[in-house]
């Protein structure tokens, strides 16, 4: 996987969309998932068979939310915890998967992950989907990453870009279904969130258009 002069990993259907989102929209956006976290509060899930808790918090938003415990990975309707349905994805999401995920069809899912300081996220591909032609679309806010991208085999080599706050970036075409994950969190890169740390927002499309 070829590298770029900006340090973006370069291949068909990976793109990475720097400062996509200014201060003031990074600040909407982050009471917007306040809100949502409010209604659907964060809980930290559990790995199928081991029941190892994840390192990050988690919630989600739309009409299908990804979800984790010892009956394994899945999409479902309501949160586990309180058997509420999902709250809808916020407006500012959506006018971003209308402008750059090249889908014609809105996502249904918006996986919120909350990454303190010592949250990790180990190489997995989104598969968990009917369907594959939607792009993975990531927005992050807050403190910094470090990512890590391979491709479609978990053997494959892998390249590291950093991802700042109001970064966006998309897993399409070839690369819908590459190995990615987080590896570190850089601490008091960002002011956006008062108490720090690092919020994730996944929007997927879920089940294949009629």
């Amino acid at each position: 996987m070829p590298i770029s002069e900006r340090g973006t990993p370069t291949f068909d259907g990976f793109r990475l969309v720097p400062g996509r989102l200014d201060r003031t929209e990074q600040e909407a956006l982050r009471d917007a998932i306040r809100a949502v976290a409010a209604e659907a509060p964060l809980y930290r899930p559990s790995m199928p068979r081991t029941g190892k808790p994840f390192s990050v918090r988690m919630t989600n938003c739309g009409s299908l939310g990804w979800v984790s415990d010892q009956s394994g990975y899945r999409y479902q309707p309501a949160h586990p915890l309180t058997g509420r349905p999902w709250p809808e994805i916020p407006e500012i999401l959506l006018v971003l998967w209308r402008e750059l995920a090249d889908y014609p069809h809105p996502p249904e899912a918006c996986l919120v992950n909350f990454y303190d300081p010592e949250a990790r996220m180990g190489l997995h591909q989104d598969s968990d989907e009917a369907e594959f032609a939607a792009p993975v679309l990531s927005v992050s806010l807050g403190d910094s990453c470090l990512f890590r991208v391979g491709g479609t085999n978990r053997r494959d080599p892998t390249r590291s870009v950093r991802l700042a706050s109001g970064d966006v970036l998309l897993l399409g075409g070839p690369s819908r279904l590459a190995f990615h994950g987080v590896d570190r969190i850089y601490p008091g890169t960002s002011k956006l969130l008062p108490q720090g740390g690092r919020i994730n927002l996944t929007l997927r499309r879920v089940t294949k258009p009629e």
